[in-house]
């Protein structure tokens, strides 16, 4: 079986190859609908002139796999009691810096992406 670190590497990777030229870090938000089978995605970067900009991922299969990879972090988690008795998050942040190869995701447990 996988762990955190594969999946985290996994949404990585899909975050650096859709990362448009010029952008020194690529922020995923992501929320699950109450149902948990469908995911908001808003795709920003920051630019080198440390400008926030949104960006369109126009690759429907990197948005498919970025879902069933998070699908397969909350099962993680779950399995792994890994939520302390509380329940599951419902969306993260995940930030990937380009320059240092580094990952974070920021869970959240309440609604937070404004339509």
């Amino acid at each position: 079986m996988r762990n955190d670190n594969d999946i985290y590497n996994d949404i990585g990777q899909i975050l650096f190859n859709i990362s448009p030229n010029g952008a020194k870090k690529v922020i995923l938000q992501a929320e699950f609908v109450p149902e948990g089978d469908v995911c908001t995605f808003l795709y920003d970067y920051v630019d080198i002139g440390n400008k926030t900009k949104w960006f369109e991922n126009e690759s429907a299969q990197a948005s498919s796999k970025l879902m069933d990879y998070l699908i397969e972090l909350k099962k993680y988690t779950l399995e792994n009691n890994l939520t302390n008795g509380n329940p599951i998050w419902t969306g993260c942040i995940v930030t990937v810096d380009i320059e240092k190869l580094k990952i974070n995701i920021d869970f959240k447990y309440e609604p937070f992406i404004k339509e």
